[in-house]
């Protein structure tokens, strides 16, 4: 069952993802060769905590810990260890916090130093889908819609779109209806209506859509071992199209990136 939300529950969830969006920003200052996922995880905790909120994943279906880093070739849902990052990895950093009753659910994927140019080109990419599929998220249309922008925008470029994991509803728990695939047909699927709130998240892959879980019943990696992609947003239908809630904002003044690719999605300028 899909549970709208009113407009004052909306501001109250846009205080959880921005919670995020600035534990994001923090860790971005941090990823570089030598740190650990451990350590980032740490930093998180503390920070989101801080900031008067509960991490959200951190004991989430028995999840150990507030941050689900996964590296290069794991896809999403890896535990943070005592691996250093090294130079020329990628690490998608999942975020999430809980304040007011409400989650937020926000993630980036990082370069870590110097990364080869296709790898860039796959997070780059990764990335935009999540705007062109918001372009689609609008009342009276279908999440089928949004799925078949964000598909068929990567699958142009040659990319797997992964099939079994997919974004969803959020709002008093983190996974509410509807799913949300990065795949799909036009005009299928649940209808979107005003209220709704959703947590968009393309999972990309630079080669082959499938996936493989492992043994610690967490760790999704790619199957043929190249590297994936994961970014995430928190939206609402607002006034009757798509109103973010999350920004990368802090996360691109931290990194020194320049780019207004948000400003369409939000009807007021968001200001830091």
């Amino acid at each position: 069952m899909i549970i709208v939300k009113t407009r004052e529950e909306i501001e109250l969830m846009r205080e959880s993802a921005l919670i995020v969006s600035k534990t994001l920003g923090e860790l971005a200052k941090a990823v570089k060769p030598g740190v650990t996922t451990l350590e980032l995880d740490k930093l998180a905790e503390t920070f989101i905590r801080d900031h008067g909120a509960y991490p959200g994943f951190l004991g989430m279906y028995d999840f150990p810990n507030s941050l689900c880093m996964s590296p290069n070739n794991q896809v999403v849902h890896g535990i943070p260890n005592n691996e250093p990052l090294k130079e020329g990895d990628i690490i998608s950093i999942d975020c999430g916090a809980l304040k007011n009753d409400f989650y937020g659910d926000h993630a980036y994927t990082f370069a870590v130093g110097e990364i080869a140019p296709e790898t860039q080109k796959l997070l780059d990419v990764t990335r935009e889908s999540i705007y062109v599929g918001l372009r689609e998220l609008k009342v009276g249309n279908r999440v089928g819609d949004v799925g078949y922008a964000i598909q068929n925008f990567c699958e142009a470029h040659g990319y797997g779109v992964v099939r079994e994991l997919v974004g969803h509803g959020l709002g008093k728990k983190m996974h509410e209806d509807p799913e949300m695939p990065n795949y799909g047909r036009r005009g299928r699927g649940k209808k979107f209506v005003e209220g709704m709130v959703v947590a968009i998240e393309p999972m990309i892959n630079l080669g082959t859509q499938r996936i493989k879980q492992h043994r610690d019943g967490w760790t999704i990696t790619t199957l043929d071992n190249k590297p994936s992609a994961h970014f995430e947003h928190d939206v609402a239908i607002v006034d009757g199209k798509a109103e973010l809630l999350s920004t990368f904002a802090y996360v691109h003044e931290a990194l020194g990136i320049k780019t207004n690719e948000e400003d369409e999605f939000r009807q007021t300028p968001f200001v830091f």
